[in-house]
Formats: C-alpha cells, structure tokens, sequence
C-alpha cells in the first residue's frame, strides 16, 4: 500500500493502465456566457471529462472576449485550446488584419469546427427593409469594433463598395444590448454572427415584428470567391418568428484551435472524446444538431490539423494515411 500511494504513476504504466497524462489540466477559451462558444467548450469539456478516467485529463471552461482574445491566449500559453472564428483563425496563421502587429503564427493548429456562424441581419418590418441594398441609408447597429461580426460587416461594406456614412446610423452596440435598441425604435435593422438558433435572433423576432435580411447576390458570390474562410449558408424556415422561407446568408465555422506546443496525446483525447462520441455530443446543443465528421475536420479549417487530431482521425478512418502523412509532412 505505501509503493501504491508513493508510486501511483509508476504502478499504474507497470500494469497497463492507461492513464498516461497524470490528471493534466486543461482550459478551453470561449466567449461570452449568453452566446454558443461558452455552450460549445462546456459540451466538449463534459464529454472529456466523462472519459477522465481512462487518460487523466481534466476540463475546464472560460469565458472571454471571443476569437481574437482565444487566439492570442493560446499563443500566449494561458490557454491550452481555444474556439474562434474561421476567418480570425485564417488572418492568426499568416497574420494578418488585427494579427499583423502579432505576425504570422505558424505553429497554429486546429482540431476540428463544429456550427455554422451566418451572418444574421433582423429589420424591423416597418422600415422597410427587405433585401440588403436596402440598408443603405437606414439605422443599422455594425457591431462593436473588435468583435467578429464588426470585422465581418466590415469585409461585407467593403465589397459592396460601403461607407460607413452609407446609414442613417452606423450603431457600434454590443451584441446583448441591439435586440432591445431594434425593438425600442432606436434602430432599424442588426447584424450578428452567430450559430443558430440564437437566443438574441429569438429575443430580436419575438419581441417586435421584424424580419430576417437575404445576404446575397453578385457582390457575396465575389466575397466568397475571394475568401475560403467564409462559406454559403441557410437560416432556415420556421427557426423564428416572421420567417416562414429559407433565407440565404454567408457566414464562418467555429473553430477550435490550439498550439504545436500542445502534447499529442492531449488532442488527441479530446478529439476522439467529442468526434468518437459524437452522436452524444450533438444531443449537447441544438446548434451541434446537424454535426458531420467529415465536414468537421474540413470545413473551415485554414491552419494545420495538429498531429493529435491527425492520429485520431487516422485511427477513426475518417482520413487517409496518405492524407495523414501530408498533413504531418506540411506541419515541419
């Protein structure tokens, strides 16, 4: 009894345990607790933790500013993963828009993306507004600057060849506080990135009539085109109220990323907790509903896989290992 209790480590690999990481702790990076990246580590920091017992690790969530803030903590070492946008996670690996002071980050990796994040844009239905040119002119709330849907509004003037002096009103609200300034009349239509069904969408076509803006055209085709990161996506019908027809919009993946300095084994437990058990996971979230592996660790996905994803992945079958072996091959 007193070898076991001094030699704990020692006994249990003498006896085929499989146990390997010694109970390591490890934080996951989210974002603020009423959107769906605090949801998101809590369900992937559930699943590990349910398997704890089987490889040491021990989860736990965060909340914080987002993206950007996930992105440089985990560069950083305060933060062994973090989720972040698809874009941010595309400007973090060759450093660029807010990550050129930072530089080019090589030795980012990524594990796999979970949600579709489209741009979402509610009008009011008084105003008017029903296809987006008819913003111009109108009292529209951008996003606060530094958040993802600031930067992603941002992009979407810029392709349409906007200025900011194109509204009536270009609002800088956070996201919790422009539901309740669309319904007080204070604004005429909000933009938000975020996976559906989202409480502040819900909260925004409950509470007065208002109406979900199709994002499309000439113009989003070209923005696509000249941008992997971003992808088509649908809100569909009947997720809230006043919209009875799919509406077409353009939006990220949330991204989970994290470090080259980051032990294998350590992602490789965490992928195949939530991957490995993914029916389980999808039952987490209604955003998490529609999840496929295969577009998991694809879709979005702009930096490198790290090797402990890659050998789950390559255990799973879910890639090749020819696949698996360009992928470490592009990784040195």
């Amino acid at each position: 009894m007193i070898f076991l209790r001094v030699f704990p480590v020692l006994f249990l690999c003498l006896f085929g345990a499989t146990t390997v990481l010694a109970d390591r702790f490890i934080t996951i990076g989210t974002g603020g607790v009423t959107g769906i990246y605090y949801p998101a580590g809590a369900a992937i920091c559930r699943m590990v933790n349910r398997h704890r017992s089987e490889h040491g690790l021990r989860c736990s969530v965060e909340a914080t500013g987002g993206s950007i803030y996930n992105i440089r903590s985990v560069r950083r070492g305060e933060l062994d993963i973090g989720v972040t946008q698809s874009d941010w996670q595309s400007h973090a690996y060759s450093g660029k828009k807010l990550f050129q002071r930072d530089g080019a980050w090589p030795g980012l990796r990524t594990l796999f993306s979970l949600h579709s994040e489209p741009l979402t844009i509610v009008a009011r239905r008084d105003s008017g507004i029903r296809l987006l040119d008819d913003l111009k002119g109108k009292r529209v709330n951008i996003g606060n600057p530094g958040s993802g849907t600031r930067a992603t509004m941002e992009t979407l003037m810029k392709v349409l060849g906007w200025q900011e002096s194109d509204f009536a009103i270009a609002a800088e609200l956070k996201a919790a506080e422009q539901s309740q300034a669309l319904c007080d009349n204070k604004l005429d239509a909000i933009a938000y990135v975020v996976g559906q069904p989202s409480g502040a969408i819900k909260e925004a076509t409950t509470s007065c009539d208002s109406v979900i803006v199709e994002v499309a055209g000439p113009a989003i085709d070209r923005l696509l085109a000249e941008n992997p990161y971003y992808a088509p996506a649908v809100i569909s019908a009947g997720l809230y109220n006043g919209t009875d027809h799919d509406v077409k919009t353009f939006g990220m993946k949330a991204v989970f990323v994290t470090s080259d300095q980051i032990p294998d084994d350590v992602i490789y437990h965490v992928t195949r907790a939530v991957v490995g058990n993914l029916a389980d996971f999808r039952r987490l979230h209604a955003a998490f509903s529609f999840l496929k592996a295969e577009e998991m660790i694809s879709a979005g996905l702009i930096a490198p896989l790290h090797p402990g994803a890659i050998r789950y992945y390559r255990e799973a079958g879910l890639i090749s290992e020819q696949e698996a072996a360009g992928s470490e091959c592009c990784q040195n």
